[in-house]
């Protein structure tokens, strides 16, 4: 990576950082308006959530000043905040909590700070909100060097609205990572209008993958004739991949063209997609034939598969 990539990537973490501390310095205004600081207010907060705790813990948590904090805990204690227990394992260091008093201020702290971030993201829609969560998310898990988990995936047939998308995430995805031209999505609407007008859900099916209410792939299954079915569009978008889906989606076509009578299940892909290729190899998929073709821009290598049932 060249100097000029990791500046431009510093600048826009800084920007990211002076427009956060801007927008969530209005959360801490209703904060400053209390009679605690907002230091004090993260001391009730840890001595709420995750007492008893000893002053080092606090300190190493906050990383605060031992002689700072030791003067918030003792006025803590003056106001009747807190509560001081010898620890039964070392008798040179002490337990803290919060008496019925502390806990109260402890939730009206709490209460105050929902209510603004209530206020801030009201405006927002479901899919807004999830979406700001979720990126946090993965700001926090990243900083810390670790993959956030992924969320929850399932795969369901289509309802409407499903096969337009099929249509719109192929173009883009595939302009994307293969460079192909308008030409290919032209040819994923043919494919998903004849799917439209000719479906017969007795021996034709799709399948829509979604990761947390959100299509991420999709799979078709159409009539060649009594014997014969293909294998049609399947996709699985960058974020839904390392689950396992396509494997799935695929696992779902076969085992719906055996229970309609198929013999035989065709499919054609190209070569530059070789994780497809992996998906049809290990389902039992054999590779029948090769030609080179410039359809939809890039050169390219289509095969065709087959697999015997």
């Amino acid at each position: 990576m060249s100097t000029a990539d990791i500046t431009s990537q510093i600048l826009a973490i800084r920007h990211f950082n002076r427009f956060y501390t801007r927008h969530f310095g209005l959360l801490q205004k209703r904060l400053l308006d209390s009679p605690y600081s907002l230091v004090e207010a993260r001391v009730l907060y840890d001595l709420a959530n995750h007492a008893p705790l000893t002053a080092k813990e606090i300190a190493i948590d906050l990383m605060l000043d031992a002689g700072y904090l030791s003067r918030i805990l003792k006025r803590f204690e003056t106001e009747g905040l807190l509560t001081r227990e010898r620890c039964t394992e070392d008798g040179r260091s002490q337990q803290l909590g919060l008496t019925p008093k502390g806990m109260g201020e402890a939730q009206r702290m709490a209460d105050l700070a929902n209510a603004e971030v209530q206020e801030m993201i009201q405006h927002l829609g479901d899919d807004a909100r999830n979406m700001v969560i979720k990126s946090m998310q993965t700001v926090e898990a990243t900083l810390k060097g670790y993959t956030p988990q992924k969320g929850t995936a399932v795969i369901r047939s289509h309802r409407p609205g499903d096969i337009g998308w099929v249509i719109s995430a192929h173009g883009k995805m595939y302009a994307e990572e293969y460079g192909f031209n308008e030409k290919f999505e032209a040819l994923v609407a043919r494919i998903a209008t004849d799917f439209i007008n000719d479906y017969d859900p007795t021996v034709e099916h799709c399948w829509i993958a979604e990761l947390d209410g959100k299509n991420v792939g999709s799979i078709f299954l159409v009539r060649e004739d009594d014997k014969v079915a293909r294998l049609r569009l399947l996709l699985l978008l960058p974020q839904a991949r390392g689950l396992g889906l396509g494997a799935k989606l695929v696992d779902e076509c076969i085992r719906f063209a055996r229970q309609a009578g198929y013999e035989t299940v065709d499919l054609w892909t190209n070569a530059a997609l070789k994780a497809a290729g992996h998906i049809y190899q290990s389902a039992g998929f054999k590779l029948v034939s090769e030609d080179t073709h410039s359809d939809f821009g890039p050169p390219q290598v289509g095969q065709n598969w087959r697999l015997k049932l």
